[in-house]
């Protein structure tokens, strides 16, 4: 058997000392037969996403902090090389969360098999996994944009926010983006849906911002937090809607996460709520369904990062966090 290679988490973050590579040791063990009733696959493919910073804390969240000495958890696509499984043939495509790692067994509960091989395999990491899903969530649970209405989306050339505008499009919304840089704003214009899309580093980006939503806003899915955030709470029409789905830029160390002005959000009358995909499997369905029919459709488009080799994973994983990424950030395995 081949020898499996992987990233545990090796220590957690302190003030003392932030979180960085130093916090990810590599191993190297064998490759185990699955047992009855498991199924080995061999990943092609990681998904690095901001959530995993928040595992690697201590503290109380949402979901239970990632184990020290454990594989890091994330989201990987791959294909089944043996199956001691019935729902699983040697040769199956599946999505699932086998981690940092190049091969996983499983009981095949967290596996999804992948039966429409039109799409390439690592999309269901991206715009037809977990980012596209949340981005349909959190429009349709919470912001539930109208036409003509302006919706502003930040992290808008993320692999979750370039699902969201093109979303916006197809209800016929107005979306404005909020990047960081020209290129990328530029993109999420001729690329992704977006009317107007505004650099969160340009010194002027508050003036910048109010010239792009001249009638303010009704809705918000925020991805990033810190001052854009604040800035767009400011402009929010009355009734508008907040869907807050990530804080990317701020809270993750331990910093206290700055409230935006909450005058704003009793004036507007507006209202805010936080979502965690993973509570709505229920609706996964039909998300995947409408988001996969829009692919082969040629109405849903994507970029991606890709980082090659596992060992690359530490590094690429904290560059995305800083804004290195444009798109979804992979890492590919084999």
């Amino acid at each position: 058997m081949p020898r499996n290679k992987g990233f545990v988490l090796a220590s957690r973050p302190t003030r003392d000392e932030p979180a960085g590579p130093h916090n990810f040791k590599l191993i190297d063990i064998p490759v185990g037969e699955p047992d009855a009733g498991q199924v080995l696959v061999r990943h092609s493919y990681l998904s690095l996403d901001p959530y995993m910073r928040g595992r690697m804390n201590g503290g109380k969240s949402y979901a239970s902090p990632q184990g020290v000495g454990d594989v890091m958890i994330g989201g990987t696509v791959g294909e089944v090389v043996a199956s001691a499984n019935a729902r699983f043939a040697k040769g199956d495509l599946v999505v699932g969360m086998g981690g940092w790692q190049l091969f996983a067994l499983s009981d095949g509960r967290d596996l999804r098999k992948i039966e429409d091989n039109s799409i390439p395999v690592q999309a269901w990491l991206g715009a037809l996994g977990m980012p596209g899903v949340t981005a349909w969530m959190g429009l349709h649970r919470i912001v539930e944009p109208k036409a003509r209405e302006t919706v502003v989306v930040s992290a808008a050339t993320g692999a979750v926010g370039s699902v969201a505008g093109q979303l916006l499009r197809e209800a016929g919304a107005r979306a404005v983006g909020v990047a960081g840089g020209p290129e990328k704003c530029a993109y999420a214009v001729a690329e992704l849906g977006y009317e107007a899309c505004v650099d969160h580093r340009a010194e002027n980006f508050a003036e910048l911002l109010a010239a792009a939503v001249p009638k303010g806003v009704d809705g918000l899915f925020e991805n990033v937090g810190g001052e854009p955030f604040q800035q767009t709470m400011r402009r929010l029409n009355p009734f508008a809607r907040v869907a807050v789905c990530g804080l990317v830029a701020s809270g993750y160390d331990g910093t206290p996460t700055p409230l935006p002005d909450m005058r704003a959000l009793l004036d507007s009358r507006a209202k805010m709520e936080g979502f965690i995909v993973s509570d709505h499997m229920s609706l996964w369905p039909r998300a995947l369904g409408e988001l996969s029919a829009l692919a082969r459709n040629g109405k849903l488009r994507w970029r991606e990062s890709v980082a090659e080799g596992l060992e690359s994973a530490p590094a690429a994983f904290f560059a995305m966090l800083k804004g290195g990424n444009f798109g979804k950030q992979l890492v590919k395995l084999s």
